[in-house]
């Protein structure tokens, strides 16, 4: 079990997403108002809290959302779950579709620190039910 730290969107590609603390995800869609939602395999972002804060103990100082995230959740290591796994936050029902992916050229993180976790540790969702997300929830694997 996790517990969500942020939920993130960001209203245009290639901006940074900003903490919205809540927000609601829709079926085959991904977090209403995020650049990035629509119908395809990577409807929602997240990363865990804690890959976040080694960065940041690198001496770097970034906000949630600074990698793409739309959710970032204290408690599990994301890069281990294998495709097809189901997670669970309130009514929201997610399924695992992609592990990591490569930066784009222009990813600010990798030009101003020479490194990114995104493709390393953040995976990708589709969104099987509906519902809110709040800051302080519980994300759990589900077996639904």
């Amino acid at each position: 079990m996790g517990t969500v730290i942020a939920v993130c969107r960001s209203e245009r590609k290639g901006t940074a997403k900003k903490n919205i603390t809540k927000g609601l995800f829709k079926k085959n869609y991904g977090l209403a108002g995020d650049a990035h939602a629509g119908n395809w395999h990577r409807q929602v972002s997240l990363l865990s809290y804690e890959q976040v804060q080694i960065f940041r103990a690198r001496g770097i100082t970034i906000e949630e959302g600074a990698f793409g995230e739309n959710l970032l959740v204290s408690g599990i290591d994301f890069k281990l779950l294998p495709l097809g796994t189901k997670l669970k936050c309130n009514t929201v029902a997610l399924e695992v579709t992609q592990i990591g992916k490569e930066c784009h050229s222009g990813c600010a993180i990798y030009k101003a620190v020479g490194d990114c976790i995104m493709p390393r540790e953040g995976i990708f969702a589709r969104v099987l039910q509906s519902g809110e997300i709040t800051v302080g929830d519980t994300l759990c694997v589900w077996e639904g």
